[in-house]
């Protein structure tokens, strides 16, 4: 299927590691131009690199409002438009209610839902011009909770919730905006998890045989490709969604596996 998203500019948070980076090289196949807003210049230009000429980057810590707003600047001086935004960077941090405090789950606000307002906002005249589409990445962790992270969870809550206020709010400039929401996906920082718990092996395969689809983990691939699909006209009327790719982990009894 061609989602014709040819030459189409679109932003990409944390777009050089996990999640982030199998959207950035999906976009790329599908022919489009990511550009990837993270932190780290040596991670941004080693996935850049790779894709020889099909992505570029612009170094921004999203915690801060001003970086956020001169990253999406920049991409306008270089490019002219902006066709699409991928709110993805975050990090699961394990701020909880119980051990947490104020400064943590506030400093993971900035870390996880802040920042989504913020490229959003800055992105918005452009996204008008183009009638452009947003997706946002969300964790399950909002709907299942997890235990130990209330501030990642409250961010992901807010995701949703901005994933629909949005769509109404935007549908005067036919921009689309949806989310797509994981649940056990391998990453590398899910990797590095994993190998921090006693019985690493043991744990996985535990996790993995409660994931009702072949109980396997979700690719970063799979991921992308619901992205690729939500940012093109091929969902044309698809908007205000939060969509599970997760092989039915969130949803269905796991009671079945």
């Amino acid at each position: 299927m061609d989602l014709q998203l040819k030459d189409k500019i679109i932003i990409v948070s944390g777009g050089a590691k996990g999640i982030g980076e199998g959207i950035v090289r999906v976009l790329a196949a599908e022919g489009a131009f990511p550009v990837i807003i993270g932190r780290s210049e040596q991670d941004n230009l080693k996935v850049v690199n790779e894709l020889s000429g099909k992505a570029s980057h612009f170094v921004a810590e999203l915690t801060d409002p001003a970086q956020c707003e001169n990253a999406v600047k920049s991409v306008i001086e270089q490019y002219g438009r902006i066709d699409g935004l991928v709110n993805n960077a975050g990090v699961n941090d394990g701020v909880g209610l119980e051990k947490g405090n104020y400064e943590q789950f506030m400093a993971s606000l900035h870390k996880n839902l802040v920042h989504y307002y913020l490229l959003a906002h800055y992105a918005l005249p452009e996204l008008k011009k183009s009638k452009g589409t947003i997706v946002n990445i969300g964790s399950k962790t909002a709907e299942t909770g997890q235990g130990n992270t209330s501030a990642y969870a409250a961010s992901n809550g807010g995701r949703n919730a901005l994933t629909r206020e949005w769509a109404v709010e935007l549908l005067p400039y036919s921009i689309r905006v949806n989310a797509v929401i994981v649940a056990e996906c391998w990453t590398p920082l899910y990797e590095n998890w994993i190998k921090t718990l006693p019985n690493p092996d043991e744990k996985l395969g535990s996790i993995v045989s409660k994931i009702p689809l072949e109980q396997r983990m979700t690719t970063c691939e799979e991921i992308a490709n619901m992205v690729a699909f939500l940012l093109s006209e091929k969902s044309s009327h698809t908007t205000g969604q939060l969509i599970h790719v997760d092989g039915g982990y969130t949803h269905l009894d796991r009671a079945i596996s």
